[in-house]
């Protein structure tokens, strides 16, 4: 007999924007829009620049919220829109299988929204860590919603080991997922994972430091204290979300890539990005920081990226 969901706690917005929900064959997606003309917004606004839509990483707290400085920043200068996948944050968060597909889907039904008002144009896509593998395989499959993609920290370059396993294939042994989603325990699992001390546990091996964003920190508790907020985590922990194909899929990126890598905390080790380290459309940058550089210095890290927008 499962054990009943703890009482929700009030989830605010990720940010001060607009908000909608999507609706889907594969359940609501929640998408956040922002831009020069809103209350929020500035005056210098570029009207060469095609949309930007961020896209947050995959952990058992993520949300929107991660990706909160560059939207703050950005809309200052062109529409701004940030997707909360599958199982996170504000979008459907209910009780099915989350692959690697799922995401995917999500990803490209948010891409077809934003091209549909926005006049026929392609997307700017920033991702971050596991995201980037589903921004990678949505850039293969549909290269006309996606002009330029960025990835900041991404997953499928570390160890010495290469994924070219199948297409759209997890990683992840069954039996984990079996294990970890066994009634008898996996709401205790899922806790255990998001007590606030493990959280901050998490976020200082990702910023490398013990400085990390305590709104974000703040943040994280909250949503995982939603009803269905343990679905989509375990499938992340029993590594059902990591792609089999990864580096067959960035090795296929025929569009312009910018890649930032940590240079603290646990995501520093990139090489792998020797498989495309010399194609004349990918560029690596080495910025000072964690996995989320942009929290620690906004303007060092933007300064860099922009002239990959331009």
């Amino acid at each position: 007999m499962s054990r009943p969901l703890p009482p929700a706690l009030s989830l605010p917005l990720a940010f001060a924007a607009e908000r909608r929900d999507l609706a889907t064959p594969g359940g609501s997606l929640s998408l956040y829009r922002a831009g020069p003309d809103d209350a929020g917004g500035g005056a210098d606004s570029s009207p060469s620049l095609p949309p930007l839509l961020l896209l947050h990483s995959v952990n058992a707290s993520a949300s929107a919220a991660e990706v909160a400085p560059l939207l703050a920043h950005y809309r200052q200068k062109r529409v701004v829109y940030a997707l909360e996948l599958p199982g996170f944050g504000f979008s459907d968060r209910s009780d099915r299988p989350y692959t690697v597909r799922l995401m995917t889907d999500a990803l490209q039904l948010a891409l077809r929204a934003i091209q549909a008002e926005s006049g026929g144009v392609a997307a700017d896509v920033l991702a971050v860590s596991l995201a980037c593998e589903f921004a990678a395989r949505a850039s293969c499959e549909t290269p006309q919603l996606i002009r330029r993609l960025a990835m900041v920290s991404p997953t499928g370059f570390s160890g010495k080991k290469r994924r070219y396993g199948p297409a759209g294939a997890g990683i992840g042994p069954p039996w984990l997922l079996r294990l970890l989603r066994w009634p008898r325990w996996s709401e205790g699992v899922f806790r255990t994972l998001t007590l606030p001390a493990v959280i901050r546990y998490f976020l200082v091996r990702t910023w490398g430091s013990d400085a990390i964003d305590e709104a974000l920190w703040r943040y994280a508790i909250l949503t995982t204290r939603q009803p269905g907020a343990r679905f989509a985590p375990l499938y992340f922990v029993a590594a059902q979300l990591f792609s089999a194909d990864v580096n067959s899929l960035y090795e296929a990126l025929t569009g312009p890539v910018w890649v930032s890598m940590a240079t603290r905390g646990d995501f520093t080790d990139y090489q792998g990005r020797t498989t495309v380290d010399a194609r004349s459309n990918w560029q690596f940058h080495a910025i000072e920081g964690g996995a989320l550089p942009y929290f620690e210095d906004l303007p060092a890290f933007t300064s860099r990226l922009d002239s990959f927008w331009a």
